[in-house]
């Protein structure tokens, strides 16, 4: 009996150890299966900052279109497409950014419009006009203008919209994710009272877009603004000069807003119509240097430029 006896408190020591084994085994694998990052996929550069500053090690953010290429109209090919399916996260800009997006198939719940808060807010374009540059070919400036980021009010409401999203999927980081928040939304609302201040020095002040790119920015601010079509890597044709020279005579412009540094032979030419130069990248793309932010403290700098 005794014997019995020993081998069943052997057998049930044995059986605890192995539940005690199984627990934490188990309890491992969800730990690690938890701190596995967010798989996130994004449409734009804008978009791929905004969740990596606020996810920090806990996503990783892919944005695969080309460098070369404007993302407002680049089409991933099919694997790119399966990539993007495959996501935890797929983040939009909304406003008809990326129209790629209506054509293929991806699932709808781990796909968020960061701009639907503010869908009464998106600027209607009236009328189309079609033209062509870079990579992708022909396309129309229409329905809705889409850089809805360059209003720093909006970016922010961005912003909240993926920090929310990335919450929801890991809500025990959403107090991390919640400082880093606070963090970015700090940034751009300095930045959008910097501007602010900028062009109430001379808010009447005449302006000329080199594309049809700065609505947002151009209600938000209070910018005296109409645009042409004119692309920073092309000399302006004859027919674009004329057609500059006509909206000058009601609209006197000194300067002229460009989306990236224009070629030389086209700063030139401004300049002896008395027409100077500035920058203001919107930074749909990656760009060449800095990031988000160091782009969009550059541009407050460079249209301080034309305000002072």
């Amino acid at each position: 009996m005794k014997r019995r006896g020993a081998r069943g408190s052997v057998s049930g020591t044995l059986s605890a150890i192995v539940l005690c084994v199984v627990f934490v085994l188990s309890g491992a694998l969800q730990e690690a299966y938890g701190e596995e990052p967010i798989a996130i996929y994004v449409v734009n550069y804008p978009l791929k900052y905004f969740a990596e500053s606020i996810a920090g090690t806990h996503a990783e953010v892919k944005f695969p279109a080309p460098a070369d290429e404007d993302p407002a109209y680049w089409t991933p090919d099919l694997d790119t497409v399966a990539a993007y399916q495959k996501a935890d996260l797929i983040l939009l800009n909304g406003a008809g950014y990326a129209k790629w997006t209506k054509k293929v198939s991806l699932p709808r719940s781990r796909m968020v419009n960061t701009s639907a808060s503010f869908e009464d807010r998106y600027i209607r374009i009236e009328g189309a006009v079609t033209h062509s540059h870079g990579a992708a070919g022909e396309h129309a400036h229409e329905a809705a203008a889409f850089t809805t980021w360059i209003d720093f009010e909006l970016a922010e409401k961005q912003t909240a919209a993926v920090y929310e999203a990335m919450s929801r999927l890991r809500p025990d980081l959403r107090d991390e994710f919640q400082g880093n928040y606070g963090v970015l939304a700090k940034e751009l609302r300095g930045i959008d009272k910097s501007i602010k201040e900028i062009v109430s020095k001379n808010p009447s002040q005449p302006l000329i877009g080199s594309h049809p790119v700065y609505d947002y920015l151009s209600r938000r601010y209070g910018l005296n603004m109409k645009s042409v079509h004119w692309e920073p890597d092309e000399v302006p044709t004859d027919a674009q000069w004329t057609e500059l020279q006509a909206l000058l005579k009601d609209h006197p412009a000194k300067w002229m807003i460009w989306e990236g540094g224009p070629l030389q032979a086209s700063v030139d030419k401004l300049a002896s119509a008395g027409i100077q130069s500035l920058v203001f990248d919107p930074c749909g793309n990656v760009p060449d240097e800095g990031d988000f932010l160091t782009v969009m403290k550059r541009n407050v700098q460079n249209l301080a430029a034309a305000f002072r």
